[in-house]
């Protein structure tokens, strides 16, 4: 079988070929003047992955590795079906929802003595007790607790017999590689291939992939084994909250027959022509974003501390969404209920 298109590559093919979501070049450079400003703050770089999020192990060591390697296993639908009944999970003294409610439920679990970021121990986790240590503080549980369960165990047995039980061994066979550590996690993790269809042609936004890379870069300071020397290369990860935000911020247009759709909630399956326009175009939209900042910071004469990525402009646009909801409310996100993104 023909291998996918890589990310960012199926962001661009997408996009020139797109009919309901349309990537619009002077929201690109609005964003861009937007997101200049911003540019020298601490949340803008490695370090702010840390210091801004509190449920982020803080530590650069295997233990913090193998926290991330479970978060990103488990990191996907986390959308509500109704805004005000969330699935929450209070954590000292705070209540957490969407991914942060699964961060908040790995720690809560850690703190309680259970071993959920070993292998040895979540390759052989039962559903009900993956249930307890997921279990929801509010009365709506987390979604696909069933997918969450086999996936968990599948990837643990494959850490323990490919891996000596540890996912910093993956990341040691990459060589200091992201795109080798990405293709290490694609092909010997099946509940990554987040792969689809489009006019044709296999595809590829592997954004939960994509997202382990850059986590492990993150959560080693891009030091050491997380000193990866093409770390550029990762795009966006292609999920629900990123096309919303930019939607907002009208770097990217839906036609009137999606916005419709969007409007009225409807289910999209994973690998449908009109979601993966929505994935694809935001991906793009972002490249173009960190394109144009990249002019920008050149022809200013703005001091940075860090090279711009599309890393850190996901990063930042996902805080962005999370901190304005209300006034992003009338702005919808396309339903995909899937084990993705």
């Amino acid at each position: 079988m023909e291998a996918p298109l890589p990310p960012r590559e199926s962001a661009k093919f997408v996009a020139d070929r797109s009919q309901d979501v349309i990537v619009e070049k002077a929201g690109v450079y609005r964003v861009a003047e937007m997101l200049l400003e911003k540019v020298p703050d601490r949340e803008f770089g490695v370090g702010g992955w840390k210091s801004l999020h509190e449920l982020n192990p803080q530590e650069a060591d295997e233990d913090a590795v193998n926290w991330v390697f479970v978060a990103d296993t488990l990191n996907f639908s986390f959308w509500s079906e109704e805004e005000d009944r969330k699935c929450m999970v209070q954590y000292k003294g705070k209540m957490h929802s969407g991914y942060w409610a699964l961060c908040a439920a790995i720690n809560r679990a850690l703190d309680q003595g259970i071993p959920l970021t070993r292998p040895s121990y979540y390759a052989t986790v039962t559903l009900d007790q993956l249930q307890h240590i997921l279990h929801s503080d509010t009365d709506v549980p987390m979604p696909l607790i069933e997918e969450r369960h086999q996936i968990l165990n599948e990837t643990g047995k494959i850490l323990l017999e490919k891996f000596g039980g540890s996912f910093l061994n993956c990341v040691r066979k990459s060589d200091k590689s992201a795109q080798k550590l990405l293709s290490l996690i694609v092909e010997n993790f099946p509940s990554y291939r987040d792969v689809a269809v489009y006019q044709g042609k296999r595809i590829s936004f592997y954004k939960r992939a994509q997202i382990l890379v850059a986590d492990t870069w993150c959560v080693l300071e891009g030091k050491g084994d997380g000193c990866f020397s093409d770390i550029s290369s990762i795009t966006m990860f292609a999920d629900y909250r990123l096309p919303q935000v930019l939607a907002y911020l009208g770097a990217i247009r839906y036609s009137d027959e999606l916005l419709k759709k969007l409007l009225k909630g409807e289910m999209f399956p994973s690998g449908d022509k009109q979601e993966v326009e929505i994935r694809g175009c935001s991906v793009w939209c972002v490249e173009l974003i960190r394109d144009q900042l990249l002019k920008l910071v050149e022809k200013r004469g703005v001091k940075i501390g860090v090279d711009i990525n599309s890393i850190l402009l996901d990063f930042y646009l996902w805080d962005y969404a999370r901190d304005h909801r209300e006034d992003m409310k009338g702005i919808p996100f396309h339903r995909t209920r899937c084990i993705y993104y």
